[in-house]
């Protein structure tokens, strides 16, 4: 059993690389414990946060008693649990597929939520779970047990990140105290002047270290860096000559793909980064100015992680676990709107 420093604990269910977990402990929680099945992004979980107790496995298999058990707290001592659970087979970035079998983890959920019985639980995915029915079932039971539960749109950039990025999240508290002022979550939260993708940018640039292994983007084949160059301030793949189109995009009989081999507009927030945040082909990811994709430092940076987080993996895992991961700076103000609740 690890040490406890602080009673406002909380768990982290599909914690990634602990993007939720570092805003959590900006909060002021001390994140106990975590669950996560992908080995990299475990890693890179546990580097960075190694007072908590890492449960590297498929949460399916996971008996949730044995995990309240195992970091010795008694149910209902817990502060927050926290759940983000895969989010493709919701997002309109995807397939929008709603019998992808990673929709079914949202029910692994309420085990945990049964079994630690917290004060308070925090479920962030894209707004597209919204009507589905195993979140309302998840929701149905939360209330059955005596949580008032409530949903709130909200938007990473109104949180002082510097990105756009919609999220639903579905907030259940228990303590009575609590219940009337839930509803008012959004407006505990402060409201940000929106900060621009190219100051974050300009950051990194002047404080990153030089042996920092993430400053580095994708490599680029001799025909994508033509298009890059091609592509002018502020502009994307319609501005490409030609010859320099792709194939798939001159087939499109309509202005699909729009973010595709886009440069990021550096006055105002980046769009939502993805799981190919530094693929110029995959979105509007090349850099403001320069000829090249986002670095993974630069990704990191506008999903609010610090300069100093490190992470494990190949190129491209880090990058899905980048773009995987709940803002720090958006967990922050979740965290401390949450805790002004139950506290």
């Amino acid at each position: 059993m690890r040490s406890r420093e602080t009673n406002v604990m909380a768990v982290d269910l599909f914690s990634g690389a602990g993007g939720a977990t570092e805003g959590l402990r900006r909060a002021g929680f001390n994140t106990v414990a975590a669950v996560e099945n992908d080995r990299d992004a475990a890693h890179t979980y546990s580097l960075n946060h190694p007072n908590a107790e890492m449960f590297e496995q498929d949460i399916r298999e996971l008996n949730a008693s044995q995990v309240r058990d195992r970091i010795g707290i008694k149910r209902g001592q817990l502060t927050l649990l926290k759940a983000c659970p895969p989010c493709q087979g919701f997002s309109t970035l995807g397939n929008e597929d709603s019998a992808d079998p990673r929709n079914d983890l949202i029910l692994e959920v309420w085990k945990f939520l049964s079994e630690f019985f917290p004060k308070a639980f925090v479920l962030e995915n894209v707004p597209g779970i919204k009507n589905d029915a195993r979140l309302n079932r998840l929701i149905r039971q939360s209330r059955a047990v005596g949580y008032c539960v409530k949903s709130f749109e909200v938007d990473a950039a109104d949180m002082g990140v510097p990105q756009r990025r919609r999220r639903l999240v579905v907030v259940g508290v228990r303590e009575s105290k609590s219940v009337s002022r839930l509803k008012e979550l959004v407006e505990i939260c402060p409201k940000y002047r929106q900060v621009s993708s190219g100051s974050v940018l300009e950051r990194v640039s002047r404080f990153s270290s030089e042996n920092d292994p993430l400053n580095r983007s994708r490599s680029s084949t001799h025909k994508t860096l033509e298009r890059i160059k091609a592509i002018p301030v502020g502009g994307n793949r319609f501005d490409l000559p030609h010859d320099l189109e792709l194939a798939c995009h001159s087939k499109m009989k309509t202005r699909n793909a729009t973010g595709a081999y886009g440069r990021i507009l550096s006055s105002g927030p980046s769009p939502t980064m993805t799981t190919r945040c530094t693929t110029p082909s995959c979105g509007s990811f090349i850099h403001p100015t320069e000829d090249r994709g986002l670095t993974l430092r630069e990704a990191a940076a506008l999903q609010t992680f610090p300069m100093n987080y490190k992470f494990v993996g190949s190129y491209g895992s880090i990058e899905k676990q980048i773009g995987n991961a709940v803002p720090v700076k958006m967990a922050m103000e979740l965290g401390k709107a949450v805790r002004s609740l139950v506290l």
